[in-house]
């Protein structure tokens, strides 16, 4: 038991009760960890662009619409294999999901991949 003083007396409050109101709060901490990151890969992906190692994402999601029209769910910049790839997640008709990966300094497509087809293609 964790007790609590009070000016005239004592009052105890079980322990379980506690972490039953703190352990609700646990995943707020985690929430300035994920902003960091978020402000890190801004950063790193206007860097990218600034030197010419990448296309503007507009220019991307424009590229995308035209072969690929739907909503777009995520985009992202990443390192494959030592070269910058946009990663571009739609919500097409029907409710597929189709993700997209671009050559970020060319724009060139390099894959499609659909959630539940049997196969991926390539360009």
């Amino acid at each position: 038991m964790f007790s609590l003083r009070s000016g005239k007396g004592r009052s105890t409050v079980p322990m379980r009760w506690i972490a039953a109101l703190l352990l609700p709060l646990l995943p707020l901490l985690a929430v300035p960890a994920a902003l960091a990151d978020t402000d890190q890969d801004q950063d790193r992906a206007r860097a990218a662009v600034e030197q010419g190692r990448a296309l503007p994402l507009r220019t991307i999601l424009d590229r995308a619409a035209e072969r690929f029209p739907g909503q777009l769910l995520e985009a992202e910049l990443e390192e494959e294999h030592g070269r910058l790839v946009y990663e571009i997640k739609l919500l097409m008709d029907g409710g597929r999901v189709v993700k997209l990966h671009y050559d970020a300094r060319t724009g060139d497509l390099l894959a499609v991949k659909e959630r539940g087809a049997e196969k991926d293609r390539r360009s």
